[in-house]
């Protein structure tokens, strides 16, 4: 059964985030805060723990999985960001979206679509944040849940479902079930996989543009 620490949205406290990076250092898995929902992670560098949360999930392996970056200069050592990209990332980052790039040699294969792609976050959530700096790498970016099931934004769920699964759970109280916009930057041109949290509005007009 998971180890549920309770953690302070805006001030979270070190003890607890140092314990949970050592744990996914170790290869574990851990249920995370979001600015969204509540994410299922792992190190992505760590292969057998990406195939661990397919495995908890139940969700197709071939299916890719996104992550969550602590900035920008993060993101640009795992996708090439164009001016264009840049710009857009600048200012809605940190914040609700998974932006979708053309991937660079340093993100795990496991991680890529056909397409050569990845989706990567900078939540606006400092437990997160402060998680991913801790650990010194990304981790998983998936809604803690079972494949085609709602997110579950309530801990006392998460540790009922996902509980016996995990090693970790962060909780951080009731999180709203909407998970983040998606939008892919490939090639300059935008395209919106997904809505959901945040402003889809913007990346319409300049769809349209």
């Amino acid at each position: 059964m998971a180890v549920r620490l309770s953690v302070h949205p805006d001030n979270p406290q070190g003890r607890h985030i140092k314990r949970a990076a050592e744990v996914l250092s170790r290869g574990g898995v851990v249920v995370y805060p979001t600015d969204t929902v509540y994410g299922l992670g792992c190190d992505i560098t760590n292969k057998k723990a990406i195939e661990k949360i397919t495995a908890i999930k139940g969700r197709d392996p071939k299916k890719p999985m996104s992550f969550v970056c602590s900035d920008l200069q993060h993101i640009s050592r795992y996708a090439l960001v164009s001016n264009f990209a840049y710009r857009i990332l600048k200012r809605f980052l940190p914040g609700p979206y998974t932006f979708v790039l053309e991937a660079t040699r340093e993100t795990p294969k496991i991680l890529l679509t056909k397409q050569k792609t990845v989706g990567i976050r900078i939540p606006d959530n400092k437990v997160s944040l402060e998680l991913v700096s801790a650990l010194g790498n990304p981790i998983i970016s998936t809604s803690a849940n079972l494949s085609n099931d709602e997110p579950i934004g309530n801990p006392d769920d998460l540790a009922k479902i996902l509980g016996p699964r995990v090693d970790i759970i962060l909780d951080s109280g009731v999180l709203a079930q909407t998970p983040s916009t998606v939008v892919s930057l490939v090639g300059d041109n935008v395209d919106i996989i997904r809505e959901g949290a945040g402003m889809a509005d913007y990346f319409k007009e300049l769809m349209e543009s």
